[in-house]
Protein backbone atom coordinates (compact mmCIF):
# COMPACT_ATOMS: atom_id res chain seq x y z
CA UNK A 1 0.00 0.00 0.00
CA UNK A 2 1.15 3.60 -0.85
CA UNK A 3 0.75 6.60 1.53
CA UNK A 4 0.06 9.70 -0.75
CA UNK A 5 2.29 12.49 -0.06
CA UNK A 6 3.55 16.09 -1.42
CA UNK A 7 6.16 13.86 -3.87
CA UNK A 8 3.96 11.62 -5.03
CA UNK A 9 1.82 13.81 -5.69
CA UNK A 10 3.78 16.74 -7.12
CA UNK A 11 5.21 13.89 -9.41
CA UNK A 12 1.17 13.13 -10.44
CA UNK A 13 0.49 16.70 -11.52
CA UNK A 14 3.67 17.77 -12.87
CA UNK A 15 4.09 15.26 -15.25
CA UNK A 16 0.41 15.42 -16.01
CA UNK A 17 0.94 18.92 -16.63
CA UNK A 18 2.43 17.82 -19.80
CA UNK A 19 -0.87 16.84 -20.69
CA UNK A 20 -2.09 20.69 -20.46
CA UNK A 21 0.48 21.50 -23.74
CA UNK A 22 -0.45 18.59 -25.10
CA UNK A 23 -4.42 20.19 -25.16
CA UNK A 24 -3.93 23.36 -25.63
CA UNK A 25 -1.53 22.82 -28.80
CA UNK A 26 -3.97 20.60 -30.06
CA UNK A 27 -7.23 23.00 -29.71
CA UNK A 28 -6.05 26.12 -30.36
CA UNK A 29 -5.76 26.01 -33.93
CA UNK A 30 -10.18 25.85 -34.25
CA UNK A 31 -10.05 29.32 -33.13
CA UNK A 32 -7.04 29.99 -36.16
CA UNK A 33 -7.88 28.61 -39.12
CA UNK A 34 -9.93 31.74 -40.47
CA UNK A 35 -6.91 33.80 -39.80
CA UNK A 36 -4.73 32.01 -41.49
CA UNK A 37 -6.83 31.03 -44.37
CA UNK A 38 -6.82 34.44 -44.52
CA UNK A 39 -3.61 35.12 -44.06
CA UNK A 40 -1.44 33.03 -47.04
CA UNK A 41 -4.84 32.99 -49.33
CA UNK A 42 -5.48 29.11 -48.67
CA UNK A 43 -7.73 26.93 -50.06
CA UNK A 44 -9.21 23.75 -48.50
CA UNK A 45 -6.76 21.31 -49.18
CA UNK A 46 -4.28 24.45 -47.69
CA UNK A 47 -6.31 24.57 -44.37
CA UNK A 48 -5.94 20.89 -43.96
CA UNK A 49 -2.38 20.67 -44.76
CA UNK A 50 -2.13 23.47 -41.93
CA UNK A 51 -3.91 21.77 -39.31
CA UNK A 52 -2.31 18.40 -40.15
CA UNK A 53 1.19 19.40 -40.14
CA UNK A 54 1.05 19.38 -36.42
CA UNK A 55 -0.16 16.00 -36.64
CA UNK A 56 2.57 14.99 -39.03
CA UNK A 57 5.06 15.96 -36.58
CA UNK A 58 3.10 14.94 -33.42
CA UNK A 59 3.33 10.88 -35.51
CA UNK A 60 6.87 11.71 -35.75
CA UNK A 61 7.49 12.66 -31.76
CA UNK A 62 5.39 9.60 -31.11
CA UNK A 63 7.34 7.50 -33.04
CA UNK A 64 10.89 8.48 -32.15
CA UNK A 65 10.40 9.24 -28.17
CA UNK A 66 9.71 5.18 -26.98
CA UNK A 67 13.61 5.06 -27.53
CA UNK A 68 15.34 7.71 -25.49
CA UNK A 69 12.48 7.37 -23.09
CA UNK A 70 13.65 3.65 -22.46
CA UNK A 71 17.36 5.21 -22.23
CA UNK A 72 17.38 7.88 -20.73
CA UNK A 73 14.22 7.88 -18.49
CA UNK A 74 11.12 9.69 -19.14
CA UNK A 75 11.70 12.60 -17.06
CA UNK A 76 14.82 13.31 -18.46
CA UNK A 77 13.22 13.19 -21.69
CA UNK A 78 9.78 15.51 -20.69
CA UNK A 79 12.59 18.34 -20.18
CA UNK A 80 13.62 17.96 -24.00
CA UNK A 81 9.50 18.45 -24.72
CA UNK A 82 9.17 21.07 -22.73
CA UNK A 83 11.94 23.08 -24.44
CA UNK A 84 10.46 22.06 -27.63
CA UNK A 85 6.83 23.57 -26.73
CA UNK A 86 8.81 26.84 -25.40
CA UNK A 87 10.27 27.04 -29.13
CA UNK A 88 7.22 26.68 -31.44
CA UNK A 89 5.27 29.07 -29.25
CA UNK A 90 7.50 31.67 -29.83
CA UNK A 91 7.69 31.04 -33.31
CA UNK A 92 4.15 30.76 -34.06
CA UNK A 93 4.18 33.97 -32.90
CA UNK A 94 6.95 35.61 -35.11
CA UNK A 95 5.86 33.35 -38.17
CA UNK A 96 6.57 35.40 -41.41
CA UNK A 97 5.20 32.96 -44.10
CA UNK A 98 3.34 29.62 -44.71
CA UNK A 99 6.19 27.62 -44.60
CA UNK A 100 7.53 28.84 -41.27
CA UNK A 101 3.64 28.52 -39.63
CA UNK A 102 4.21 24.45 -41.60
CA UNK A 103 7.44 24.44 -39.61
CA UNK A 104 6.77 25.76 -36.25
CA UNK A 105 3.68 23.55 -36.10
CA UNK A 106 5.65 20.77 -36.96
CA UNK A 107 7.71 21.64 -34.21
CA UNK A 108 4.61 21.80 -31.58
CA UNK A 109 3.97 18.56 -32.88
CA UNK A 110 7.50 16.65 -32.25
CA UNK A 111 6.72 17.98 -28.52
CA UNK A 112 2.50 16.79 -28.47
CA UNK A 113 3.57 13.36 -29.51
CA UNK A 114 6.57 12.75 -27.38
CA UNK A 115 4.72 13.43 -24.55
CA UNK A 116 1.53 11.08 -25.73
CA UNK A 117 4.13 8.54 -24.81
CA UNK A 118 6.56 9.87 -22.12
CA UNK A 119 4.11 11.17 -19.80
CA UNK A 120 1.52 8.47 -19.07
CA UNK A 121 4.82 5.65 -18.67
CA UNK A 122 5.90 8.08 -15.97
CA UNK A 123 2.90 8.65 -14.12
CA UNK A 124 2.11 4.86 -14.42
CA UNK A 125 5.67 4.07 -13.22
CA UNK A 126 5.13 6.04 -9.83
CA UNK A 127 1.44 5.74 -9.49
CA UNK A 128 0.38 2.79 -6.98
CA UNK A 129 -1.90 -0.01 -8.21
CA UNK A 130 -4.82 0.65 -6.31
CA UNK A 131 -5.30 4.49 -8.03
CA UNK A 132 -3.43 3.83 -11.02
CA UNK A 133 -6.54 5.00 -12.77
CA UNK A 134 -6.77 8.13 -11.01
CA UNK A 135 -3.22 9.15 -11.66
CA UNK A 136 -2.37 8.73 -15.09
CA UNK A 137 -6.24 10.07 -15.88
CA UNK A 138 -4.78 13.32 -14.33
CA UNK A 139 -2.85 13.39 -18.13
CA UNK A 140 -5.93 13.50 -19.82
CA UNK A 141 -7.58 15.57 -17.17
CA UNK A 142 -4.94 18.19 -18.16
CA UNK A 143 -5.23 17.31 -21.96
CA UNK A 144 -8.80 18.46 -21.62
CA UNK A 145 -8.31 22.13 -19.05
CA UNK A 146 -5.75 22.63 -21.73
CA UNK A 147 -8.45 22.37 -24.60
CA UNK A 148 -10.44 24.84 -22.11
CA UNK A 149 -7.43 26.63 -22.06
CA UNK A 150 -7.02 27.17 -25.85
CA UNK A 151 -10.64 27.81 -26.25
CA UNK A 152 -10.92 30.44 -23.69
CA UNK A 153 -7.79 31.74 -24.89
CA UNK A 154 -9.44 32.08 -28.24
CA UNK A 155 -12.16 33.86 -26.80
CA UNK A 156 -10.31 36.16 -24.80
CA UNK A 157 -7.55 37.12 -27.48
CA UNK A 158 -10.10 37.34 -30.43
CA UNK A 159 -12.26 40.20 -27.80
CA UNK A 160 -9.38 42.47 -28.37
CA UNK A 161 -9.55 43.11 -31.87
CA UNK A 162 -6.22 42.72 -32.80
CA UNK A 163 -6.88 42.30 -36.57
CA UNK A 164 -5.07 40.16 -39.04
CA UNK A 165 -2.48 38.67 -37.16
CA UNK A 166 -4.54 37.57 -33.80
CA UNK A 167 -4.05 34.14 -35.03
CA UNK A 168 -0.19 34.48 -34.47
CA UNK A 169 -1.06 36.12 -30.82
CA UNK A 170 -3.69 33.01 -30.29
CA UNK A 171 -0.59 29.78 -31.20
CA UNK A 172 2.22 31.76 -29.47
CA UNK A 173 0.34 31.75 -25.91
CA UNK A 174 1.33 28.26 -25.57
CA UNK A 175 4.80 29.70 -24.67
CA UNK A 176 3.91 30.48 -21.46
CA UNK A 177 2.35 27.47 -19.78
CA UNK A 178 5.42 25.75 -21.78
CA UNK A 179 8.13 27.88 -19.89
CA UNK A 180 6.71 26.69 -16.37
CA UNK A 181 6.26 22.88 -16.82
CA UNK A 182 10.00 23.34 -18.34
CA UNK A 183 11.21 25.23 -15.06
CA UNK A 184 8.74 22.57 -13.01
CA UNK A 185 10.47 18.86 -14.55
CA UNK A 186 13.82 20.17 -12.39
CA UNK A 187 11.59 19.41 -8.77
CA UNK A 188 10.13 15.83 -9.57
CA UNK A 189 12.04 12.17 -9.33
CA UNK A 190 12.83 9.86 -11.68
CA UNK A 191 10.41 6.66 -11.99
CA UNK A 192 11.81 4.06 -10.07
CA UNK A 193 11.33 1.26 -12.14
CA UNK A 194 13.54 3.13 -14.70
CA UNK A 195 15.96 3.14 -11.64
CA UNK A 196 15.84 -0.07 -11.40
CA UNK A 197 15.87 -1.76 -14.66
CA UNK A 198 19.51 0.51 -15.09
CA UNK A 199 20.98 -1.22 -11.72
CA UNK A 200 20.37 2.00 -9.98
CA UNK A 201 18.30 0.32 -7.45
CA UNK A 202 19.79 2.25 -4.36
CA UNK A 203 18.39 5.57 -6.09
CA UNK A 204 15.04 3.81 -6.74
CA UNK A 205 15.11 2.59 -3.20
CA UNK A 206 15.37 6.18 -2.17
CA UNK A 207 12.86 7.52 -4.75
CA UNK A 208 10.28 5.01 -3.65
CA UNK A 209 10.17 6.24 0.04
CA UNK A 210 9.94 9.32 -1.21
CA UNK A 211 6.85 8.59 -2.87
CA UNK A 212 5.44 6.80 0.17
CA UNK A 213 6.02 2.94 -0.56
CA UNK A 214 5.27 1.14 3.13
CA UNK A 215 8.01 -1.45 1.56
CA UNK A 216 10.24 -0.43 -0.77
CA UNK A 217 12.22 -3.92 -0.77
CA UNK A 218 9.66 -6.08 -1.32
CA UNK A 219 8.58 -2.80 -4.65
CA UNK A 220 12.50 -3.67 -6.17
CA UNK A 221 11.62 -7.52 -4.99
CA UNK A 222 8.71 -7.53 -7.56
CA UNK A 223 10.61 -5.26 -10.19
CA UNK A 224 13.46 -8.16 -10.41
CA UNK A 225 10.75 -10.96 -10.55
CA UNK A 226 9.22 -9.57 -13.46
CA UNK A 227 12.96 -8.58 -15.38
CA UNK A 228 13.85 -12.42 -14.74
CA UNK A 229 10.60 -13.84 -16.27
CA UNK A 230 11.80 -12.31 -19.52
CA UNK A 231 13.63 -15.01 -22.09
CA UNK A 232 17.22 -15.17 -20.80
CA UNK A 233 19.15 -13.61 -23.49
CA UNK A 234 16.57 -11.63 -24.85
CA UNK A 235 16.94 -8.02 -25.56
CA UNK A 236 14.31 -5.65 -23.88
CA UNK A 237 12.74 -4.86 -27.72
CA UNK A 238 9.46 -4.95 -28.26
CA UNK A 239 8.75 -7.96 -31.10
CA UNK A 240 5.58 -9.35 -32.12
CA UNK A 241 6.53 -13.13 -30.95
CA UNK A 242 6.35 -11.79 -27.23
CA UNK A 243 4.27 -8.78 -27.25
CA UNK A 244 1.29 -10.01 -29.73
CA UNK A 245 -1.45 -9.52 -27.63
CA UNK A 246 -0.56 -5.73 -25.93
CA UNK A 247 0.58 -4.62 -29.50
CA UNK A 248 -2.92 -5.66 -31.42
CA UNK A 249 -4.96 -3.66 -27.70
CA UNK A 250 -2.74 -1.14 -28.03
CA UNK A 251 -3.55 -0.77 -32.14
CA UNK A 252 -7.44 -1.14 -31.77
CA UNK A 253 -7.73 1.21 -28.68
CA UNK A 254 -5.78 3.66 -30.45
CA UNK A 255 -7.13 3.80 -33.84
CA UNK A 256 -11.03 3.92 -32.40
CA UNK A 257 -9.81 6.80 -30.16
CA UNK A 258 -9.42 8.94 -33.39
CA UNK A 259 -11.97 7.04 -35.45
CA UNK A 260 -14.55 8.41 -33.25
CA UNK A 261 -13.95 11.66 -34.87
CA UNK A 262 -12.80 13.86 -31.75
CA UNK A 263 -10.04 15.56 -32.88
CA UNK A 264 -11.20 16.57 -36.36
CA UNK A 265 -14.19 18.16 -34.38
CA UNK A 266 -12.11 19.71 -32.45
CA UNK A 267 -9.97 20.98 -34.84
CA UNK A 268 -13.01 22.10 -36.97
CA UNK A 269 -15.02 23.04 -33.84
CA UNK A 270 -15.90 26.30 -35.01
CA UNK A 271 -16.11 25.83 -38.93
CA UNK A 272 -19.02 23.11 -37.87
CA UNK A 273 -20.89 25.66 -35.63
CA UNK A 274 -20.27 28.46 -39.00
CA UNK A 275 -21.62 25.96 -41.29
CA UNK A 276 -24.66 25.61 -38.76
CA UNK A 277 -25.36 29.15 -38.93
CA UNK A 278 -23.47 30.06 -36.10
CA UNK A 279 -21.46 33.76 -36.15
CA UNK A 280 -18.40 34.13 -35.48
CA UNK A 281 -18.37 34.85 -31.64
CA UNK A 282 -21.17 32.42 -31.02
CA UNK A 283 -19.01 30.05 -32.28
CA UNK A 284 -15.88 30.99 -29.97
CA UNK A 285 -18.64 30.90 -27.01
CA UNK A 286 -19.72 27.70 -27.91
CA UNK A 287 -16.78 26.32 -28.24
CA UNK A 288 -16.18 27.61 -24.65
CA UNK A 289 -19.22 25.43 -23.28
CA UNK A 290 -17.61 22.10 -25.18
CA UNK A 291 -14.45 22.91 -23.47
CA UNK A 292 -16.12 22.99 -20.07
CA UNK A 293 -18.15 20.14 -20.85
CA UNK A 294 -15.17 17.62 -21.75
CA UNK A 295 -13.04 19.00 -18.67
CA UNK A 296 -16.53 18.13 -16.31
CA UNK A 297 -17.29 14.25 -17.56
CA UNK A 298 -13.39 13.79 -17.81
CA UNK A 299 -13.31 14.61 -14.10
CA UNK A 300 -16.49 12.12 -13.43
CA UNK A 301 -14.55 9.58 -15.49
CA UNK A 302 -11.40 9.73 -13.04
CA UNK A 303 -13.45 9.46 -10.43
CA UNK A 304 -14.70 5.69 -11.14
CA UNK A 305 -12.38 4.87 -13.33
CA UNK A 306 -10.98 2.30 -10.72
CA UNK A 307 -13.79 1.18 -9.69
CA UNK A 308 -16.04 0.74 -13.11
CA UNK A 309 -12.80 -0.40 -14.94
CA UNK A 310 -11.39 0.43 -18.69
CA UNK A 311 -13.39 -1.88 -20.27
CA UNK A 312 -16.45 -1.30 -18.81
CA UNK A 313 -15.87 2.91 -19.37
CA UNK A 314 -15.02 2.14 -22.88
CA UNK A 315 -18.72 -0.22 -23.60
CA UNK A 316 -20.42 2.82 -22.17
CA UNK A 317 -19.30 4.98 -24.09
CA UNK A 318 -19.58 3.27 -27.63
CA UNK A 319 -23.30 3.03 -27.32
CA UNK A 320 -23.60 7.12 -26.11
CA UNK A 321 -20.96 8.04 -28.83
CA UNK A 322 -23.10 6.43 -31.90
CA UNK A 323 -26.42 7.67 -30.95
CA UNK A 324 -24.41 11.34 -30.53
CA UNK A 325 -22.96 11.14 -33.97
CA UNK A 326 -25.68 9.20 -35.79
CA UNK A 327 -27.75 12.43 -34.84
CA UNK A 328 -25.32 14.90 -35.90
CA UNK A 329 -25.20 13.41 -39.15
CA UNK A 330 -29.01 13.09 -39.45
CA UNK A 331 -28.69 17.64 -38.46
CA UNK A 332 -26.15 17.68 -41.29
CA UNK A 333 -27.49 15.57 -44.17
CA UNK A 334 -31.50 16.36 -43.60
CA UNK A 335 -30.55 20.71 -43.46
CA UNK A 336 -32.96 20.27 -40.43
CA UNK A 337 -32.66 20.47 -36.51
CA UNK A 338 -29.28 22.56 -36.36
CA UNK A 339 -30.75 24.02 -32.83
CA UNK A 340 -29.86 20.50 -31.93
CA UNK A 341 -26.56 20.33 -32.77
CA UNK A 342 -24.76 22.15 -29.75
CA UNK A 343 -26.35 19.77 -27.62
CA UNK A 344 -25.16 16.71 -29.78
CA UNK A 345 -22.05 17.78 -29.57
CA UNK A 346 -22.36 18.15 -26.10
CA UNK A 347 -23.35 14.45 -25.89
CA UNK A 348 -20.27 13.64 -28.02
CA UNK A 349 -18.00 15.13 -25.67
CA UNK A 350 -19.40 14.08 -22.63
CA UNK A 351 -19.50 9.93 -23.98
CA UNK A 352 -16.28 10.70 -25.19
CA UNK A 353 -14.74 12.08 -22.47
CA UNK A 354 -16.48 9.59 -19.97
CA UNK A 355 -14.88 6.34 -21.96
CA UNK A 356 -11.82 6.80 -24.93
CA UNK A 357 -10.71 10.02 -23.27
CA UNK A 358 -10.30 9.03 -19.79
CA UNK A 359 -9.14 5.44 -20.92
CA UNK A 360 -6.56 5.43 -23.76
CA UNK A 361 -3.53 6.96 -22.21
CA UNK A 362 -4.23 4.96 -19.04
CA UNK A 363 -4.67 1.90 -20.86
CA UNK A 364 -2.05 1.76 -23.53
CA UNK A 365 0.56 2.71 -20.86
CA UNK A 366 -0.49 -0.76 -18.81
CA UNK A 367 -0.66 -3.55 -21.16
CA UNK A 368 3.49 -3.70 -21.79
CA UNK A 369 6.02 -5.17 -20.04
CA UNK A 370 8.49 -2.38 -17.86
CA UNK A 371 11.15 -3.04 -20.23
CA UNK A 372 9.31 -2.04 -23.45
CA UNK A 373 6.33 0.74 -22.06
CA UNK A 374 8.22 3.68 -23.43
CA UNK A 375 8.08 2.02 -27.49
CA UNK A 376 5.12 0.19 -26.63
CA UNK A 377 3.55 3.50 -25.61
CA UNK A 378 5.10 4.94 -28.45
CA UNK A 379 3.36 2.08 -30.78
CA UNK A 380 -0.19 2.89 -29.13
CA UNK A 381 0.45 6.70 -29.48
CA UNK A 382 1.56 6.81 -33.19
CA UNK A 383 -1.11 4.37 -34.22
CA UNK A 384 -3.63 7.52 -32.37
CA UNK A 385 -1.39 10.33 -34.45
CA UNK A 386 -1.58 9.00 -37.92
CA UNK A 387 -5.00 8.23 -37.59
CA UNK A 388 -5.37 11.33 -36.39
CA UNK A 389 -2.91 12.92 -39.45
CA UNK A 390 -4.98 11.38 -42.14
CA UNK A 391 -8.74 12.40 -40.36
CA UNK A 392 -7.72 15.86 -40.07
CA UNK A 393 -6.02 16.24 -43.68
CA UNK A 394 -9.52 14.68 -45.41
CA UNK A 395 -12.16 16.02 -43.13
CA UNK A 396 -12.59 19.73 -44.95
CA UNK A 397 -11.94 17.93 -48.50
CA UNK A 398 -14.75 15.67 -47.46
CA UNK A 399 -17.61 17.76 -45.41
CA UNK A 400 -17.02 20.62 -47.76
CA UNK A 401 -18.90 18.24 -50.56
CA UNK A 402 -20.64 16.87 -47.75
CA UNK A 403 -21.17 17.17 -43.86
CA UNK A 404 -22.87 14.65 -43.34
CA UNK A 405 -20.83 11.42 -44.34
CA UNK A 406 -17.70 11.88 -41.83
CA UNK A 407 -20.49 11.54 -38.87
CA UNK A 408 -21.95 8.80 -40.57
CA UNK A 409 -18.34 6.75 -40.63
CA UNK A 410 -17.55 8.19 -36.98
CA UNK A 411 -20.96 6.26 -35.89
CA UNK A 412 -20.52 3.52 -37.85
CA UNK A 413 -16.97 3.08 -36.15
CA UNK A 414 -18.64 3.50 -32.67
CA UNK A 415 -20.91 0.55 -33.47
CA UNK A 416 -17.91 -1.93 -34.17
CA UNK A 417 -15.99 -0.55 -31.33
CA UNK A 418 -18.38 -2.16 -29.36
CA UNK A 419 -18.28 -5.76 -30.44
CA UNK A 420 -14.66 -5.11 -30.08
CA UNK A 421 -14.33 -3.81 -26.76
CA UNK A 422 -17.21 -6.80 -26.22
CA UNK A 423 -15.17 -9.70 -27.33
CA UNK A 424 -11.27 -9.28 -27.00
CA UNK A 425 -10.52 -6.38 -24.38
CA UNK A 426 -9.21 -7.56 -20.74
CA UNK A 427 -10.10 -5.46 -17.41
CA UNK A 428 -6.72 -4.03 -16.15
CA UNK A 429 -8.02 -1.87 -12.60
CA UNK A 430 -6.51 -2.50 -9.41
CA UNK A 431 -3.72 -4.74 -10.93
CA UNK A 432 -0.08 -4.07 -10.83
CA UNK A 433 1.92 -3.53 -13.78
CA UNK A 434 3.81 -6.45 -13.55
CA UNK A 435 1.29 -9.02 -13.31
CA UNK A 436 -0.87 -7.17 -16.22
CA UNK A 437 2.53 -7.29 -18.04
CA UNK A 438 3.18 -11.52 -16.88
CA UNK A 439 -0.27 -12.28 -19.16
Amino acid sequence: MTILNMTLLRGVLVGGLAGLLFGFDTAVIAGTTEGIRTAFALDASGVGITVSAALWGTLAGALLAGLPGDRYGARNALKGIALLYCLSGLGCLIAWSWPALIVFRVMAGLAVGASSVLAPVYLAEIAPAERRGLMVGTFQLNIVLGILAAYLSNAIVGSFDLGAGDWQVKLGVSAVPALLLLSLMFTIPDSPRWLAAKGREDEAETVLVGLGVADPRHELDSYARAAAAVAVGSAPRLSWARHRRPILLAFAVASFNQLSGINAILYYLNDIFAAAGYDAVSADRQAVTIGLCNFVFTALALLVIDRLGRRTLLLIGSVGLTLALGGTAAVFLSGEGQQYLLALLIAFIAFFAFSQGAVIWVYISEIFPTDVRARGQALGSSTHWAMDAVIAMAFPVIAAHTRGLPFVVFAAMMAVQFVVVLMFFPETKQRSLEAIGAD
